[in-house]
């Protein structure tokens, strides 16, 4: 079992990742309002491609015990998630979650993400999902990144696509997403295929 003696020393305090237009960094109590209003605002927007949402989804009480689960997996090694924000305007703009997080010989997690509406379609969870990508390889030490979306979904395949995954194949009845279990494509990025596309852009 992965330890936290056994996390690399950088990770005992969580990061603020930088990009061009937006930052990454761990969720904190003081970003309840502003995630449960763009959450509020960008429903009709996100339940087609998430799992049902609970009736206190969106209360603070809810939020706290969501904080907790995060700063649990954090400090077990087993995830790590990020809100992303907007470098003009400091503004949430969605959420970048990787999960699952298997050591031994796996090595591997899996990545989930979500996006505002109002923010939606203008790049920044492809730049956002960029971004972490060296923090997830060198510092957590990941070899494999996994990714899966609904056939359906153009953007998030985009999004997938664009960052450098590779569509691996169809899993059946792979998660319940809005209620119905659904097909889910399966993406993955090795270390090895991001090393060798940072070397082709430098």
């Amino acid at each position: 079992m992965f330890r936290l003696s056994d996390m690399p020393m950088a990770l005992m305090s969580t990061p603020r990742i930088q990009s061009e237009r937006v930052f990454l960094r761990m969720p904190s109590a003081d970003d309840w309002r502003e995630w449960a209003e763009l959450r509020t605002a960008s429903r009709a927007f996100l339940t087609p491609w998430e799992p049902t949402w609970t009736e206190d989804a969106l209360t603070r009480d809810s939020y706290r015990s969501r904080l907790r689960h995060y700063v649990q997996e954090w400090r077990a090694g087993e995830g790590f998630t990020f809100f992303i924000f907007t470098n003009d305007k400091r503004r949430l703009a969605g959420g970048i979650s990787v999960s699952n997080v298997r050591r031994g010989v796996a090595q591997c997690g899996s990545v989930g993400y979500w996006m505002g509406q109002a923010h939606a379609g203008q790049g920044l969870m492809s730049e956002g999902l960029r971004a972490i990508l060296p923090f997830l390889y060198e510092e957590v030490r990941l070899r494999r990144i996994e990714a899966a979306c609904l056939p359906a979904n153009e953007p998030s395949k985009g999004v997938l696509r664009r960052v450098g995954f590779q569509e691996e194949g169809l899993a059946r009845q792979y998660l319940k997403i809005n209620g119905v279990w659904h097909d889910h494509l399966l993406f993955a990025l090795l270390i090895d295929d991001w090393r060798n596309s940072r070397r082709r852009d430098s």
